[in-house]
């Protein structure tokens, strides 16, 4: 069993990553999933625009590493990634409960290659244009990002395309399956 940590900032390639790990059989869990599960407790639709405040709202009540320790139960005796992890605040908990078993992987792509990865991925939280950008890439490094990336045990740079991408995918993660 390992637990990988999965970090990167926004149109990275993280979601990639995750797709080819699914293909080999990990085991995915998404922070994301759980703060809309939870959120969906609260009568707040995964759709809603207040998912994200109430993230943030639990956050502030319970502290900041409240997701990571409200995923520790959901991971299994499989090889695990755990994608959406922010902060090395929230890493803590999950070595905390995994020990050496944890690594982070984080996915890293130059701001100039990631900008029009979101803009024509096309989904709803798409920049508007570079200064939405530049502001989202700033409060994700806000949230102590750069850091989780910065302290990374594997760095997949992703500046090639999609296929070759997935193929260095797949060759490290047949490495690190146990």
């Amino acid at each position: 069993m390992g637990v990988f940590i999965l970090t990167g900032m926004p149109g990275a390639g993280k979601e990639e990553l995750v797709s080819v790990a699914k293909g080999l059989g990990f085991e995915i869990r998404r922070m994301g999933d759980v703060v809309r599960a939870e959120a969906l407790k609260h009568n707040i639709s995964p759709q809603d625009q207040g998912v994200g405040k109430f993230a943030h709202k639990e956050r502030e009540i319970h502290g900041y590493d409240i997701w990571a320790k409200r995923i520790v139960p959901l991971v299994g005796d499989g090889d695990t990634i755990i994608d959406g992890c922010r902060g090395m605040f929230e890493v803590k908990i999950f070595r905390d409960a995994f020990g050496e078993l944890v690594k982070i992987i984080a996915v890293h792509s130059a701001p100039s290659t990631r900008y029009p990865r979101l803009v024509n991925r096309g989904r709803s939280d798409a920049p508007k244009d570079l200064k939405e950008f530049e502001e989202r890439d700033q409060r994700e490094l806000g949230w102590g990002l750069g850091e989780t990336i910065a302290l990374a045990d594997i760095i997949l740079v992703n500046e090639v395309d999609i296929d070759s991408f997935k193929n260095e995918v797949v060759k490290l993660l047949k490495e690190i399956k146990r």
